[in-house]
């Protein structure tokens, strides 16, 4: 037998316990239920709530967040708005993001990855299909074998000269 897909909550929660946050914000009815579960077990947790309507309106947050989830939030705003709530949690330095987004015409994959999202996982919920996107700031921007000291022009000039 086997075992039927998870849902959106399960990953979610999946995410959680692998990241161990010690610091979360949530935005959307998803995300909220699976933060405070969370909470209830790691009560140390700091936890910051956007609201879904203007979630804008409480961002720059107030700390670097270990961990951000968003969901049920961006099928209801302008993509502009959507786009700005995105690169403030991921410019002000949240280390992981897990977007969970249903099909909306605003929002297309190069748009997620255009941000620095990977496509983690296809969801089949009540609600339709739904996405989940993830940035994880450790492993954003791999390293490079050519970009060190011994590849460059001037290696004596590496770490001095900034332009």
């Amino acid at each position: 037998m086997t075992n039927p897909e998870p849902n959106a909550a399960e990953i979610l929660a999946r995410i959680l316990d692998t990241a161990q946050p010690g610091s979360l914000l949530c935005c959307g009815t998803t995300a909220l239920q699976v933060a405070r579960l969370w909470c209830d077990q790691k009560p140390d947790t700091h936890l910051q709530l956007l609201d879904t309507t203007d979630p804008n309106a409480e961002l720059p947050p107030d700390s670097v967040k270990d961990l951000a989830l968003v969901t049920d939030t961006l099928e209801h705003l302008p993509f502009d708005e959507g786009a700005l709530l995105l690169g403030q949690l991921r410019n002000y330095g949240t280390h992981q993001i897990a977007v969970l987004v249903g099909e909306t015409p605003g929002w297309a994959f190069t748009d997620f990855i255009g941000l620095g999202f990977r496509r983690h996982a296809e969801i089949e919920t009540d609600q339709g299909r739904r996405t989940l996107y993830t940035y994880n700031l450790d492993t954003y921007n791999h390293k490079r074998a050519w970009n060190n000291p011994d590849n460059w022009a001037n290696p004596e000039m590496w770490g001095k000269a900034w332009w």
